[in-house]
């Protein structure tokens, strides 16, 4: 029962993540409120409530949440794995749709990038991407420690491997964004910036 009622509270926090992004994308942040959110969701305002503080958590909550389980899949991975496979192997997984997505599909890609662009520029927001990133890498960087044998109080490889791996991420999404339509599939882009990453970001030949 215990493991039953996580799952339905994590599937209620990456529904009420997801209609927060969805429709800040599709109508702005300050035109969505607390109530919409929940509506989309299939939740009570008060049930919102109970997961997050804001509109702006709700949003930040997707990248954390992400970030977490790809810790957790990370100490899933077979332990003579070469780290930044298993880091690879990890981070994919967290990709693959949930059925938050498939109950609200996003919209054609140039309409979805322009709201989620608008989105990301938003003010109000960036304090609680801030915190959310933060916590993420340290979540990354914990695991990582475990995997490797090292002490995030006095080796700097942990943390600097979370640092790296949230990087290529990042970049990777951004990338995504960027790309025109369709663009490529972010589980390529996230392969591949993971591989140069582990690779040792070797120039490109000219």
């Amino acid at each position: 029962m215990t493991g039953l009622r996580e799952r339905k509270k994590a599937e209620t926090r990456a529904a009420l993540g997801w209609a927060a992004i969805h429709l800040t994308a599709e109508r702005g942040y300050d035109n969505v409120r607390v109530e919409d959110i929940a509506e989309a969701a299939g939740v009570s305002p008060r049930t919102f409530n109970n997961y997050f503080s804001s509109k702006a958590e709700a949003i930040a909550s997707r990248h954390l949440d992400r970030s977490l389980r790809t810790a957790a899949a990370l100490r899933e991975r077979p332990a003579d794995e070469p780290l930044w496979a298993a880091l690879t192997a990890a981070a994919l997984e967290q990709f693959t749709p949930g059925p938050e997505v498939e109950a609200m599909p996003s919209p054609a890609h140039a309409q979805w990038v322009a709201g989620v662009r608008t989105m990301l520029a938003e003010p109000a927001l960036q304090g609680e991407r801030l915190r959310a990133a933060a916590i993420a890498e340290a979540g990354l960087a914990t695991a990582v420690a475990e995997r490797t044998g090292t002490d995030l109080a006095t080796d700097m490889y942990p943390r600097l491997v979370a640092a790296a791996a949230s990087a290529a991420v990042a970049v990777a999404m951004q990338h995504y964004l960027d790309s025109a339509d369709p663009p490529a599939p972010i589980e390529r882009l996230i392969t591949d910036a993971f591989a140069q990453v582990a690779a040792g970001l070797p120039t490109p030949p000219r």
